[in-house]
């Protein structure tokens, strides 16, 4: 059958305790950012970044519990960007940069959703990728 492990509680040689202490959160303080704004026909994504692209907090329409055609609102990209704008300001960022991607209806009201929270945008760039050239489209259908 085996042998059988022995678990010992507390202690000094236990390992649970280092691990616990690497798995602590680190409090960052983060003045200025990006906001990455992704509004398809189904959704609406934003992510916060830091000047170097790491990922500080993101979220989606999906996430707050918005389901089906709801999630593609600008009502839905909206509340997401209300509930980023807070948790940008709850660790220091002021500025932000935003980089719209995407032919959704949540785009410009995500956009005047992250002003009204409280953050200087100082820039807007859309990002969205507009094909150039590619592949040949298929042939008209005839029926």
């Amino acid at each position: 059958m085996g042998k059988k492990r022995i678990i010992k509680k507390g202690g000094a040689g236990s390992g649970e305790s280092a691990w616990a202490a690497s798995k602590k959160r680190v409090k960052r303080h983060v003045a200025r950012g990006f906001a990455y704004i992704n509004s398809t026909y189904n959704n609406t994504i934003i992510t916060l970044t830091d000047e170097t692209g790491a990922v500080l907090n993101s979220g989606s329409a999906g996430s707050l519990g918005f389901s089906g055609a709801k999630k593609g609102t600008p009502y839905a990209a909206s509340k997401v960007a209300i509930q980023l704008a807070e948790r940008a300001q709850a660790i220091g960022m002021q500025e932000v940069c935003i980089y719209v991607r995407g032919i959704g209806a949540g785009r410009e009201s995500a956009i005047r959703s992250l002003a009204a929270g409280g953050l200087t945008i100082t820039m807007i760039k859309d990002i969205t990728p507009v094909a150039f050239n590619g592949p040949k489209p298929p042939k008209v259908r005839r029926v």
